[in-house]
């Protein structure tokens, strides 16, 4: 777990991977508002800070346009930078298997997924995830695109 400054900082990868998007105009599009409050002590040192998330933009997880992309996280775990999560996940590294994330771009020139999800990883290493903690994301990031497959 890091100091609070490192926290604060590492909030932004955390929140990017799960948050933003290749979209027409940006390929590290924000799909949410954040609001960060920063509160000091007497002394005017850094006593704590939190951040409020709102408006994400749920439907990106189900339909991207041709030229867009899902979010990050995505690409990320298919990247294969850590190949236990494939295993642990039950996925391959294909994102044309995944009918959730394969209906716009599944590549950006711009963004490296693989360097992206050691940050990611980091990240929630920093901000005093525990082992079991970010398993559980993965898992349900992964069930996220499992789900995208089921037909009824």
């Amino acid at each position: 777990k890091g100091t609070l400054e490192d926290q604060i900082i590492q909030a932004n990868p955390a929140l990017e991977a799960f948050g933003n998007a290749k979209t027409l105009r940006n390929d590290n599009s924000s799909r949410f508002g954040k609001f960060i409050r920063i509160h000091f002590g007497t002394s005017g040192k850094l006593a704590s800070a939190d951040i409020e998330t709102y408006l994400l933009e749920k439907s990106r997880v189900t339909f991207q346009l041709k030229a867009e992309r899902n979010y990050h996280i995505f690409f990320q775990i298919l990247s294969n930078a850590k190949p236990e999560l494939l295993d642990m996940l039950l996925i391959t590294n294909n994102p044309y298997d995944y009918s959730y994330i394969s209906q716009g771009e599944v590549t950006v020139a711009s963004i490296n997924d693989s360097e992206e999800l050691l940050a990611t990883d980091n990240a929630f290493d920093v901000l005093g995830f525990t082992p079991d903690e970010k398993m559980g994301v993965y898992k349900l990031t992964g069930a996220i695109m499992h789900y995208g497959n089921m037909k009824f």
